[in-house]
C-alpha cells in the first residue's frame, strides 16, 4: 500500500516511464506528470488564460475576459485536495488537469462516486504531442486505482479539437446541452 498521494503520483510517474523502456519506445514527450505546487500557479494561470480566450471569442455573450481565471484562493483550495495535475517540460508547466470527486446519487440515479475534469489545458505550442493525453492517462490510472465509478467531463461544442482528442482517447457523449437563442 502506498504511503501517500505524493508517492503515489511519482510511483505511476516512475512506472510509466519503466513500461516505455520495457517496450522499447520513445516516449512522444518527456514531460513528467505531477501534483501541482504553489509555484506552478503563474504557469497554470497563463495556460488557463489562452483558453479561457478561445471560449471568449466563440461565446462573447457568455463569457467575459477577466484576470485572473483562476483565483489564487481557488487554485490553493485545489491543491489542499490534491486536484491538480500538471505536466512538467524540463522545468516548464505545459500542461494541467483540474479534477473533482462528484457523488452523484438521489432520484432515478444510481449511486456513483466520479472523477469529473474540471479544467484541463495544453500550452498553445505544445498541443498534439500526447501531452493531454498522459494527463489522461495519469487520471485514468488513478479512477482505477482507487475504484471511482467512471471519468466524465464537459467540452465546449465549438473546440473541436478538444473533442476530436476527447473521443479518440475514448470518451463518448453521455448528454448534450441544448440552449434556445432566439431571445
Amino acid at each position: 500500500m502506498l504511503k501517500s498521494i505524493k508517492s503515489y503520483w511519482y510511483w505511476i510517474a516512475k512506472r510509466k516511464s519503466d513500461m516505455m523502456h520495457e517496450k522499447g519506445k520513445k516516449s512522444e514527450n518527456t514531460a513528467t506528470i505531477r501534483l501541482a505546487t504553489e509555484q506552478d500557479y503563474d504557469a497554470v494561470e497563463r495556460i488557463m488564460k489562452q483558453v479561457h480566450r478561445m471560449h471568449v471569442c466563440w461565446r462573447p455573450d457568455i463569457y467575459v475576459d477577466m484576470d485572473p481565471i483562476l483565483p489564487c484562493d481557488r487554485y490553493l483550495a485545489h491543491l489542499a485536495e490534491e486536484q491538480v495535475l500538471v505536466a512538467d517540460l524540463e522545468g516548464e508547466v505545459v500542461g494541467l488537469l483540474i479534477y473533482l470527486v462528484r457523488h452523484i446519487s438521489g432520484g432515478p440515479v444510481k449511486e456513483r462516486d466520479v472523477l469529473f475534469v474540471d479544467s484541463m489545458a495544453v500550452e498553445e505550442r505544445y498541443r498534439g504531442q500526447g501531452i493531454g493525453r498522459r494527463l489522461f492517462d495519469t487520471l485514468l490510472e488513478l479512477c482505477r486505482e482507487r475504484g471511482y465509478d467512471g471519468l466524465e467531463l464537459q467540452v465546449n461544442a465549438r473546440n473541436a479539437g478538444a473533442r476530436a482528442m476527447y473521443e479518440k482517447y475514448g470518451f463518448t457523449e453521455k448528454s448534450v446541452n441544448m440552449e434556445f437563442s432566439g431571445l
